[in-house]
């Protein structure tokens, strides 16, 4: 039996044996120290014989160093034999390129990845994915810059492409990203995305021209004519909301948006209330289905807006929809609390009108209503409900009694 010198393989102090190639705590810790000594050799400085050493860098740049075991090596050779068959089989398989690639990336292989995706370009020009996943593994910005523009021409209808060019331009100038985009809206204007991102890297002025031509091109996208109708002046902001309607006439946000235009100069509650009621019956018409909970949370979205008179008159033509009579009272008694603990007063104090204006002699319908305006109006409009309540109920004794304090 040869002993360990003379069979040439020592093992080393305080490790194991490699056996089969298997790499060992004994392997890894000999392959560190190598490194580490050749770090050292290389921070050397022929100044008076000194070394310049980064006591707290140097064990960090240490562990950085990848070293695969033999299961992920194993690993990643039976991905790579298995990727490779599907590119060979299925070349117009996109999702296939991009898998291959990104198992050259864990590898560290990077420049293998970069010549995979190309393959994959070349062989899928037409899929979205490929070309961004070869801008990603590019490494550069202006190497990403070169393959989109390459992926914008194979593809020139593809928003997502388009969006990706914009972003890759420099940020401290913008004019570079806008006729990027400007380019795209000549190739592609059908695409909200687009003419969104666009719009918003523009003045005000700019920006209504924009949207001007964008509610051109897009007149199903609510978002446009409504931002178009903000930036323009009242009259010409009529004008927009109608067209807006006969556009889209589904859309109760553009009723509602004309609502509280009408309401912010000032036109009063009656012109409000009959461009809700118009909304309504016209929703309706092009049997546009609005439950009556989405009508209330468009009511607390007005009170929210501070425009009150439409909050009021949404609640007034839509809290009924849909309820039985006998079970009316119960139903609004209940919206006006959940409303409440919402923190929507003007909401809940217009849904307790509805209720007392329908059931005038309920006075637990009154008590709510007091209760509302003592905790959260001002002492006239407390005393206003407390004459209409006693009026309705005179033989309601709580309620002439003083309120507590």
């Amino acid at each position: 039996m040869l002993d360990g010198g003379a069979s040439g393989a020592a093992t080393p102090a305080g490790g194991s044996a490699s056996v089969g190639g298997t790499v060992t705590t004994g392997g890894l810790a000999a392959a560190r120290g190598t490194v580490l000594g050749l770090k050292l050799d290389r921070m050397s400085d022929s100044v008076a014989g000194q070394t310049v050493v980064d006591p707290k860098g140097y064990l960090t740049d240490l562990n950085s160093v990848k070293v695969n075991t033999a299961s992920e090596v194993g690993d990643i050779k039976k991905a790579r034999l298995l990727l490779k068959s599907v590119t060979t089989t299925n070349r117009k398989h996109a999702p296939g390129w991009i898998a291959a690639a990104r198992v050259e990336e864990i590898a560290g292989k990077l420049i293998q990845a970069r010549k995979l995706i190309q393959e994959g370009c070349d062989a899928c020009p037409e899929s979205e994915d490929v070309w961004l996943e070869a801008a990603r593994l590019a490494g550069s910005r202006d190497r990403s810059k070169a393959v989109v523009a390459n992926a914008v021409r194979a593809l020139p209808t593809s928003t997502t492409l388009w969006l990706k060019a914009a972003e890759l331009e420099e940020s401290d100038d913008p004019s570079k990203k806008k006729a990027v985009l400007r380019r795209a809206l000549e190739l592609v204007p059908s695409s909200v995305k687009l003419w969104r991102t666009a719009i918003e890297l523009e003045d005000v002025e700019d920006a209504r021209v924009l949207l001007g031509r964008a509610v051109e091109c897009v007149p199903h996208s609510v978002d446009m004519w409504l931002a178009l109708a903000r930036l323009e002046t009242y009259e010409n902001a009529r004008r927009v909301l109608n067209q807006a309607r006969e556009a889209i006439p589904t859309e109760p946000a553009i009723w509602l948006t004309a609502a509280k235009l009408e309401e912010a100069h000032g036109h009063g509650a009656e012109l409000v209330d009959r461009i809700v009621a118009k909304a309504v019956v016209s929703l309706g018409r092009h049997q546009a289905v609005v439950d009556r909970d989405a009508w209330l949370k468009e009511a607390e979205a007005a009170e929210a807006a501070n425009a009150p008179l439409t909050c009021a008159a949404v609640v007034r033509h839509t809290v009924g929809l849909g309820v039985d009579d006998e079970d009316k009272k119960r139903t609004w008694l209940d919206d006006a609390d959940a409303a409440l603990a919402r923190g929507a007063v003007e909401t809940a104090r217009a849904v307790l009108a509805v209720a007392a204006q329908a059931f005038p002699s309920k006075k637990s319908i009154w008590l709510r209503a007091c209760d509302l305006e003592k905790r959260h109006g001002t002492p006239d409009q407390l005393d206003e409900t407390l004459r209409r309540a006693v009026a309705h109920c005179p033989r309601a004794e709580v309620l002439w009694l003083p309120p507590p304090q």
